[in-house]
This record gives structure tokens, sequence and C-alpha cells, in this order.
């Protein structure tokens, strides 16, 4: 009876052991499963989490240069706010010195002042008078001309850059490119950009010649312009999509130009009666009675009458002049 009962207890004990080691090792697995995923989950947590930090680092490092980059060229562009003599005839598009300048200048105002006093006007006006036409008529001359040759400059340069453009999509290397635009553009772009590669034929960078065309050439675009290849330079990118978005906008910017200019033609075509009125008035008195008005130009009164006049005149169309202006 006794081998019995052992012989039962020994077969319940073995029974026991065989399905607790069968349950361990079957049971187990899906805790083992579930444990291994949670920590392959993890590992790649961490491992995303350390590629978009160090895309992060990456940005900011990339955004820190871009803003030194700016920093800089807002400093060199602040130092030359004031250009010379020299420069300013540069960006005029005219070919000769500064003493050529000032020679046809003295002469300008001499001839003013000798043609002044021979019609019978007062010397200390005639005086003024020359002095006005040899000291500011020529700086007008050289603004209108700087001015005209912009707006030229602007109706091509979008055109050049898209040019550009291709030439990179095309796998051709940036110097090339602006070579091409030199070659093939219409002044004042095509000499603009030829400047420029034939002074990195001289060994001057890219950089200090595009702050040179901006010398020449101060209109925003061209500064965007410098600021795009500037810093694509030094941080890197894709240079093709920058000068895209850049055309892109340098397009929509002379749009809306065009519909500024549309809805300001009535106001500066006011402007323009109202200022060609008195001298208009004037001119058809002096034709018609001669008599009437000849006392403003031979008494002295009359003359001191004509220069607050004039004055008055300059401050009402320079006021005008303002207001019909848009910055934009």
């Amino acid at each position: 009876m006794s081998a019995m009962l052992l012989t039962i207890v020994i077969s319940v004990l073995a029974l026991l052991t065989v399905g607790g080691v069968g349950y361990s090792l079957v049971g187990a697995d899906p805790h083992a499963a579930r444990a291994r995923q949670r920590l392959q989950s993890v590992k790649r947590g961490t491992t995303v989490t350390s590629r978009e930090s160090k895309q992060q680092q990456k940005e900011q490092d990339r955004r820190k240069t871009v803003q030194k980059a700016l920093h800089e060229l807002e400093e060199k562009q602040k130092q030359g706010k004031k250009l010379p003599l020299d420069t300013r005839i540069e960006q005029a598009g005219l070919e000769f010195g500064v003493l050529t300048f000032w020679l046809a200048s003295l002469g300008f105002g001499v001839f003013v002042f000798l043609a002044m006093l021979m019609g019978g006007l007062n010397p200390l006006v005639a005086a003024g008078g020359g002095l006005a036409a040899g000291f500011g008529f020529p700086r007008w001359v050289i603004a209108f001309l700087t001015a005209k040759r912009q707006k030229v400059f602007m109706e091509e340069f979008a055109n050049a850059l898209d040019v550009i453009v291709r030439g990179v999509k095309a796998g051709l290397p940036l110097t090339e490119c602006l070579n091409i635009v030199a070659r093939e553009s219409p002044d004042p772009v095509g000499s603009e950009f030829r400047s420029i590669v034939e002074g990195s034929r001289m060994g001057i960078t890219l950089e200090e010649g595009l702050q040179r065309m901006y010398e020449r050439m101060p209109v925003p675009e061209v500064n965007f312009f410098v600021i795009v290849l500037s810093i694509q330079s030094k941080t890197g990118g894709n240079l093709s999509e920058a000068l895209g978005n850049l055309t892109t906008v340098l397009r929509d910017r002379k749009s809306m130009r065009g519909k500024i200019q549309a809805m300001s033609s009535e106001a500066k075509a006011s402007a323009g009666i109202i200022g060609s009125l008195p001298p208009g008035v004037a001119a058809l008195i002096f034709v018609s009675t001669p008599d009437y008005i000849r006392p403003l130009f031979t008494e002295q009164m009359g003359n001191l009458l004509i220069l607050g006049g004039a004055i008055w005149m300059t401050i009402g169309v320079l006021v005008m002049k303002k207001m019909i202006n848009f910055n934009f």
C-alpha cells in the first residue's frame, strides 16, 4: 500500500514538473516577445529622436550662418551708403571722369550766368541762376540717367535670372551661367554681369563682384540676388530653387509696380498740370503782352518776386512728388 502511494505521489510530482516546464516554455514566449518589441520600439524611438535632433541642430547651424551672412551684408551696405561722385557717374552709365564733370558743370554755370546778364537780369539773380545751373542741373542729369538705366535694367533682370536657373538645372557651373548672361543679355544687364565675369578672371571673388554690382546698380532686386548667392556660397543648398523663387518674387514685384503706376497715373497727370500752370501762364503773358510782365525781370522787386515764387513752386512740386510716388 505504501509502495503504491509513493508511486502515485511520484507520478503526480512528475506530471506537475513536466507541466510546469512546458508552461514556462510555452507561456513565456508572448511575454518575451512583447518585451522584445518594447525594447525594439524604444531603440527605434531613440534612433529617430537622435536623427531628428541632428537635423534640428543642422538647421539651427544653417540659420545661424544665414543670419551671420545677412548681418555682414547689411554692415557692408551701411558702410557704402555715401557714394563718391565717380560711383554715381558710373551708376548713370557715363564713362567720363570726375574732372570732366566739374569742368562741364563750371562751363554750363558760366554760360547760364552770361545768358541771364545779357537778358537784362540783375547780376545777383544771374549769379544765383548760374550757381543753380552749374551745381544742381548736372547732378539732376546724373540722377535722371541713373533712374532711367535702373528702369531698363529691371526690365531684363528677371529674364537673366531665368537663364541662370536653366543653366544650373542643366548642370552648368554658376560662372558659365554668368558668362552666358554677360554675352547674350542686352545692356545694362549684360555689361553688369560682364564686369563680374571679368573681375573673376582677374582674381576678384564672386562675393566682391556682386557687392560692386550692387554699388553700381543699387536696387532692391539686385540686393536680393546678392544675398541669395552669398548665402548659398556659404551655407550650400539648391541654387536653382533659390533663384527660381527669387525670379518669381521679382516678377510679382514688377507686376505690382505696374498696377501702382496705373493707379497713380491720374494723380501724376494732375500734379503735372498744376506744376506747369504758373510757368505756362507766365510764358503766354510774356508772348501776348510783354510790357505787362517785363517789370518782373527788370525791377529788383520783380526779381525778388520771381525768386520767392520759384522757391515756393519748388517746395510745392517736391510735396506733390512725395504724394504721388509710392515706395514698394
